[in-house]
Order: C-alpha cells, then structure tokens, then sequence
C-alpha cells in the first residue's frame, strides 16, 4: 500500500467504489460492470489478510459465499486484500492458488477470479506503459465473477472480443495525465 496512513475498511470500499465508478464503469473498461453496479449486486470484502494463507482462506470463503448466495442478490465479489501481496511478482504467482482454489471448491465452470493491482503489468510491457492501467486498482483485488454471469453479458454484446482493444486505444487516448485527473486516490 502506498499511503503511510493506514485506511479503514470504509476508506478502502470507498476508494475501490471511486475507481469503478471512474475508470472501470466512466472509461467503459468493463461495458458488464455498470449494471450489476447500478443493481448494488457487487459484494465488497476487505480481507485483513497480511500474507498468502491468510488470503488464500479468505478467498475459499468467498468462493463458497459466493456459489451459495442468490446472484441477483450477489453477482460478483470483489475480494480486496491492501495488506497482502502489494508486490505485484507476488500478487501474480498467487494468482495460480487462486486458480487452484477455484478447483478445490469445484467451481471451475462456475467461477473465476480476475486480478486488479495497483503495480498491474501486462508480459512484455514496460511498467508505466499506459495500457497496464487498465487493470489497475487501488489496492491488491481479486475479482470472483460468475461465468453464467459473463456468458450472459457476452451474448448482450455482441463485439466482446473487442474489449481489450477497445481499452487498449481508451487509454492510448487518454495517457497519464488523463488518468491523474480521474482522481482515484481519495484515502490513500
């Protein structure tokens, strides 16, 4: 976490509301996330997690929530841990337990997690290449989606495959200093 300030659970919700509501949904990086947003079916968790382990539980349990919860309640979790795997080379090697996690509940199919870094870095960028913001968030996220979820958004739009090129040119446009004037760090 960069701040020597350390934010309370509410701070870190409200940041990560910001940049969804910013980036994420302003940008139309994701076209699905505004209206499982406007739904208020997103479940924000703040784990308390300070390492791998600790993470990994806190994940299995949302996981479990997550499959057992009615998904026009709860469609989609975001799992932020700002006290767990702030380097980015540890946040993606856990993103294999992540996977493997996903299989010891038997969710393949079902669930999967996509990952959000504030130090987000695509194979074979440089590090402040701008395109990396894309999955950039605030603090370290873990975002468990449901795959009959994304076959339904998918089906509603119909140039999906387009997306990441879309977001590719989005922020090629925009650049850093478009990205500074977002403001996304309120509490940090």
């Amino acid at each position: 976490m960069p701040s020597q300030i350390t934010p309370s659970d509410d701070d870190v919700i409200a940041d990560t509301k910001i940049w969804l509501e910013r980036a994420v949904i302003g940008l139309n990086l994701c076209p699905f996330a505004k209206a499982v947003h406007i739904k208020n079916q997103i479940r924000y968790v703040v784990s308390k997690a300070k390492n791998a382990d600790t993470l990994y539980a806190d994940l299995m349990s949302e996981l479990k929530f997550l499959q057992a919860s009615d998904a026009a309640l709860v469609d989609t979790t975001l799992l932020i841990h700002p006290w767990a795997l702030n380097d980015f080379l540890d946040y993606n090697d856990f993103l294999d337990q992540a996977d493997e996690a996903v299989e010891e509940c038997a969710l393949e199919g079902e669930i999967q997690v996509a990952s959000f870094h504030p130090d987000y870095q695509f194979s074979e960028t440089e590090i402040d290449d701008i395109t990396n913001f894309t999955n950039r968030s605030p603090y370290p996220t873990l975002h468990l989606l449901r795959e009959a979820s994304i076959s339904r958004a998918v089906e509603a739009f119909p140039e999906a495959e387009m997306i990441f090129e879309k977001n590719i040119e989005t922020m090629e446009k925009l650049g850093h200093d478009g990205w500074q004037n977002l403001n996304l760090t309120t509490h940090l």
